[in-house]
């Protein structure tokens, strides 16, 4: 991936140069333009001034020997030891009315018959040399005065031009170009110190960044990291948690299984093993359920992102998780009833919560209910939530004991529970948006509602 400082370079100066190239351009044309602009109008003011010269009223002696100074003066021009070397790029001539040049310079092209349309125009002459040229017709006197310039002497004058120009054009855009590189740098100093600092992170540090001062466009990124470090934290936390609390709860059942274990091997007789097979089988339930319960916690903790449940017939899902119950209950010498308000229709939410926190429910319900009690599953439509009840024929709860039932790993007259399932509940329930209730009913038994919202 291209670094962000020679991204930024490469597009400001490939527009930096882009633009230096436009004006560069516009200002060559302009130059062209201004320059023969300057020349033509010097070519029409010698040719008007050559033409007042000519004028002077003199008699036709004097007018001969002064078309014979004009041009022994002009012959004797040297360039390289008085003059100027462009001297011999410019040059005149005058035709009389029959056509015979009365005054030229030497450098002046050959013409086999003078220029007929006056004005402006472009000559080449018989040494392919390029002209501009100015015609004035003089119709007093019946004279064609002709100024004419090379086009090298604009070509080099515009090539001078376009030297100095561009010279401190290519030198600036240089200059400019490294001031940029390190003022980009200077800008980028603070997210060059931030990757630094996080290079020089220990890999298990996950405290948060406090880079102080920090450039406003990099306080989102510095939040970002920290909300994600918090996030890890508590991941890690969440796994240190279920480490120990799997260790911690997995060592008793292990300890009893290896009891059963040894009693099996010593039974005296085949009752002692029947026995001692039997709670073996049982110490290996409660430890699967051990496991089940905290599997299901470890995927209810992660706060995900929340999500919008597909829509589910809720009657239809309750009676499901209820009927994969049955045959359970029914072994257990339990009875199961149903009651549901005829109100509810299809919802929003999650079906996989609800299915966990039924079976909970019942599963405690069931722990503690009389043998051929009954327990009943109530579904109610209320105004702005929804209520699943499990009531049981138990001995119900004690009030002090209340707050307690919802902790880990804590289970009150049940040896064969796990203390997990109302803390599995508790956490559905936040997930949910509502909460859980326990209450003692007026006969006996218990009454555990869960409450939620549906989107």
């Amino acid at each position: 991936m291209t670094s962000i400082r020679r991204r930024t370079l490469t597009l400001i100066i490939g527009l930096l140069l882009a633009g230096i190239t436009m004006m560069s351009v516009l200002n060559l044309h302009d130059s062209n333009h201004e320059i023969a602009e300057v020349y033509d109008a010097q070519l029409a003011q010698n040719a008007r001034l050559l033409q007042g010269v000519m004028r002077m009223p003199m008699a036709s002696r004097e007018h001969s020997d002064l078309y014979q100074a004009f041009n022994k003066a002009l012959s004797e021009a040297e360039p390289r030891v008085d003059g100027h070397p462009y001297e011999t790029k410019i040059a005149f001539q005058v035709w009389n009315p029959k056509g015979e040049v009365l005054v030229h310079t030497a450098s002046a092209p050959s013409f086999g018959t003078p220029p007929g349309t006056p004005g402006f125009s472009d000559v080449v002459d018989l040494n392919h040399r390029h002209w501009r040229a100015f015609m004035l017709e003089d119709k007093q006197n019946g004279l064609r005065i002709w100024v004419g310039e090379r086009d090298d002497v604009r070509s080099d004058l515009v090539d001078r031009i376009v030297r100095h120009t561009l010279g401190p054009n290519i030198l600036g855009s240089l200059l400019l170009a490294s001031m940029i590189w390190l003022a980009i740098g200077w800008g980028l100093k603070p997210l060059v110190d931030m990757a630094a600092t996080l290079r020089a992170r220990h890999p298990g540090s996950l405290e948060p960044l406090q880079l102080m001062p920090l450039p406003t466009e990099l306080e989102p990124m510095q939040a970002a990291l920290n909300r994600m470090l918090a996030q890890i934290q508590e991941v890690m936390g969440r796994e240190r948690r279920f480490i120990a609390d799997a260790a911690h709860e997995m060592r008793t059942p292990l300890a009893v299984l290896r009891v059963h274990a040894q009693n099996l091997m010593e039974a005296g007789s085949e009752a002692e093993r029947c026995e001692s097979l039997e709670h073996l089988i049982a110490g290996v339930d409660r430890a699967s359920r051990l496991v089940n319960q905290l599997l299901t916690m470890a995927r209810l903790e992660p706060q995900s992102a929340i999500r919008i449940p597909p829509t589910i017939d809720l009657v239809a899902t309750v009676r499901a998780s209820l009927v994969q119950m049955t045959p359970w209950l029914l072994n257990k010498g339990l009875e199961l009833a149903f009651d549901v308000s005829d109100e509810i229709g299809p919802v929003r939410v999650d079906s996989a919560a609800i299915d966990i926190a039924l079976n909970n429910l019942v599963t405690n319900a069931a722990n503690f209910s009389p043998e051929h009690g009954l327990i009943t599953v109530r579904l109610n439509k209320k105004a702005d939530h929804y209520e699943l009840s499990v009531e049981d024929e138990g001995p119900g709860i004690n009030e002090e004991d209340r707050d307690r039932l919802f902790e880990r790993f804590y289970s009150r007259g049940n040896d064969q529970g796990a203390g997990l399932g109302l803390n599995i509940v508790q956490a559905i329930a936040d997930r949910l948006g509502g909460q859980i209730r326990l209450e003692n009913r007026a006969s006996k038994g218990l009454c555990a509602t869960l409450e939620f919202h549906c989107f």
